[in-house]
């Protein structure tokens, strides 16, 4: 499900691990120029992945979980199976490019 806001609060990584079936972890911020121009084709995509769990964690300075993924420009998506990483897109404008790694995560 998309939401419209980036969480201050975030799951550790080991929560993040521990998560089963596919899932959407989205890293930025809301005053990113980039982030927001990667909502529409998100968005898109996301219209034919709607059960998939959509995390967005605000990123920044000292944020454990993004170091973690070492997570270097906004917005960054990983897309997760059973936890582990399948899939990453660095600032997406296509949505058939986010689909196709929706698609990896629900095979």
């Amino acid at each position: 499900m998309m939401h419209d806001t980036y969480s201050v609060a975030q799951p550790t990584r080991a929560e993040i691990d521990a998560l089963t079936g596919p899932a959407l972890l989205e890293f930025g911020t809301g005053w990113c120029g980039h982030c927001r121009a990667t909502q529409a084709p998100l968005a898109a995509a996301f219209a034919q992945h709607p059960a998939v769990p959509h995390l967005r964690v605000e990123d920044g300075p000292g944020r454990a979980l993004g170091r973690a993924f070492r997570v270097k420009l906004w917005p960054t998506l990983i897309f997760l199976k059973d936890g582990q990483e399948v899939a990453r897109l660095v600032r997406p404008l296509d949505s058939a490019e986010i689909g196709k790694a929706f698609a990896l995560i629900e095979a």
